[in-house]
């Protein structure tokens, strides 16, 4: 079986999430969408493969807006990518950006969250059989929101955090973080960033290190869920989107 990661940028490996798939056997390609050398201008030309060329995609996270389609124009080719992958039942996954891009892709909306939301977090969950509590790694500016006929099923005070459309999940934390994934992030300028909301990284990293073990359970608990419930689950039509 074939996975295909879609990585945003070069700063988000696919850390839990990729172990776990490679545990259950995966072979995992991936697709680097913005260059290192172009991270501070990501209006690159972008190709995206077959939609039938894989068993499964995973859209990871961003430093960008689902919404800047100015700073990003690929981005609406992306959710034209996700939206052919549900349209045909490929099983697809979506990790924070990837999570909302998928929203967006089924008739969503994502817009700028009241306050950034980052840290360790437990989210209350209407299908603990799918995602459990936690905690899991939030680290969000944005929030998406889902049309009223497909259910959030995961959420905090801040944000939505997870919802299924047929073969599709999307969730708003970051299963696949470890305290090396987070330090890549911090080394690219987001300390910075968090410094400019009063927020500081360190005790992230503690509790990363703190909470290793039951975090690489979570994610697999999670890749294993997605591929054996999710990924066996009906295909839904191709929402409509408006503009589509």
């Amino acid at each position: 079986m074939r996975v295909l990661f879609v990585m945003q940028d070069h700063t988000s490996p696919g850390g839990l999430v990729g172990d776990a798939f490679t545990t259950a056997g995966w072979d995992v390609s991936e697709m680097l969408v913005v260059p290192k050398e172009r991270y501070h201008s990501p209006d690159v030309p972008v190709t995206f493969p077959s939609p039938a060329e894989y068993d499964a995609v995973t859209f990871f996270g961003a430093v960008w807006s689902v919404y800047d389609t100015a700073t990003i124009p690929w981005i609406s080719d992306q959710i034209g990518y996700a939206r052919s992958l549900i349209s045909l039942g490929v099983p697809t996954l979506g990790i924070c950006f990837g999570g909302q891009m998928l929203a967006a892709a089924v008739g969503g909306t994502v817009a700028k969250a009241p306050i950034p939301e980052v840290g360790w977090v437990s989210v209350a969950s209407d299908e603990p059989a799918l995602i459990d509590a936690g905690p899991w790694l939030q680290w969000h500016n944005d929030r998406f929101t889902l049309p009223a006929e497909i259910p959030v099923i995961a959420r905090t005070a801040v944000a939505n955090q997870a919802f299924v459309y047929g073969r599709a999940l999307g969730v708003q934390f970051h299963p696949e973080v470890t305290d090396a994934v987070l330090e890549s992030w911090l080394d690219t300028g987001d300390s910075e960033r968090l410094a400019e909301v009063g927020i500081d990284p360190g005790p992230m990293i503690e509790q990363a290190q703190t909470l290793a073990d039951g975090a690489a359970a979570r994610a697999h608990g999670l890749v294993r869920r997605f591929v054996l419930d999710v990924a066996r689950r009906p295909a839904q039509p191709l929402p409509a989107v408006a503009g589509s």
